[in-house]
């Protein structure tokens, strides 16, 4: 693909081929995301970072991004300062944004705002999570760490734990993983399986999927748990929430017969899922998770703009 002025909305709208070529460039990308090598690729160029939902790790690694590669950053993180308040429609605030940047960062409540956006824009638009819908970036960044953290991505045993109906980050992820032959265990309350159209997608796309029942099962036979949090903002319902907060919680002792390199992953933030004893576990990989996605998200604003092909 030549990503030049290309949108970012699913992760589905790439190959295999796409995804590692993503990858490669992102390593290149370490050494300036963590201040060791400086760069100027993307000196003159702005981006417009828009957030209609709350969100800290992706917010502020777009902007370490744009910034590492020498460009500047405008946008809003509270909905309620903009004139969307005002019964502004998407399409136009999209039409006011291409206007004043190069590249549009949006994330939104609604399932779907991404591609609808990009109708509107004729700069490229970047999804940074759509309702329940897509989480592309957060993907991207996700393989990029199981294959530094594993070795590869190719057959390995990954588990997802927790919200798979509202989790957009495990639908995305599931995708990916298919393409790359990966044998996916989903553990999920009964009532927060993975939704029956995304099965579905993923039996056709030929994944190897089993469903688990305890979390020790999950540890002891996977080279990758992939925790998630109960997302309560995505419940119509707060009781139906109560029912199943903490459901599945990390205890230490369940690490004890996982396998040395296994590595616990998370897309933060985290609740009660993963309690803070774990952070010094050889295990753990989510902080090095969050980090990764100052290199991916470098390598996306830098593919998207052209200057890296």
């Amino acid at each position: 693909m030549n990503f030049k002025g290309q949108n970012i909305v699913s992760i589905r709208d790439f190959s295999r081929d796409d995804i590692e070529h993503i990858l490669d460039v992102s390593r290149t990308m370490v050494p300036i995301a963590k201040g060791k090598e400086t760069s100027d690729l993307l000196k003159g160029k702005i981006l417009a970072t828009l957030f209609f939902e709350p969100s800290t790790r992706t917010n502020l690694s777009f902007k370490a991004a744009m910034l590492r590669l020498g460009g500047s950053t405008l946008g809003f993180t509270d909905v309620k300062s903009t004139s969307a308040k005002k019964g502004e429609t998407l399409a136009d605030t999209i039409r006011m944004a291409e206007a004043y940047s190069d590249i549009i960062v949006l994330r939104h409540p609604q399932e779907g705002a991404a591609r609808l956006a990009s109708q509107f824009s004729s700069q490229p638009i970047i999804n940074a999570g759509d309702g329940a819908g897509q989480h592309p970036t957060q993907t991207l960044l996700d393989l990029f760490t199981i294959n530094e953290e594993v070795g590869s991505i190719e057959g390995k045993n990954i588990a997802l734990v927790g919200d798979l109906r509202y989790g957009r980050t495990a639908h995305s992820l599931s995708h990916a993983l298919a393409m790359f032959n990966a044998n996916l265990t989903f553990l999920s309350p009964k009532t927060l399986t993975m939704p029956t159209a995304v099965i579905r997608l993923l039996e056709q796309e030929g994944a190897n999927i089993k469903v688990a029942t305890t979390l020790e099962e999950v540890a002891e036979e996977s080279d990758i748990i992939y925790m998630t949090r109960i997302q309560k903002e995505r419940f119509p319902d707060p009781s139906e929430y109560k029912k199943v907060a903490g459901s599945y919680m990390l205890d230490p002792e369940m690490l004890e017969y996982a396998k040395k390199t296994m590595r616990i992953m998370h897309p933060l933030p985290r609740v009660d899922e993963i309690p803070s004893e774990i952070d010094s576990s050889e295990h753990a990989a989510y902080f090095r998770q969050a980090f990764n996605g100052v290199p991916v998200r470098m390598a996306l604003l830098a593919l998207v703009s052209g200057v890296v092909k």
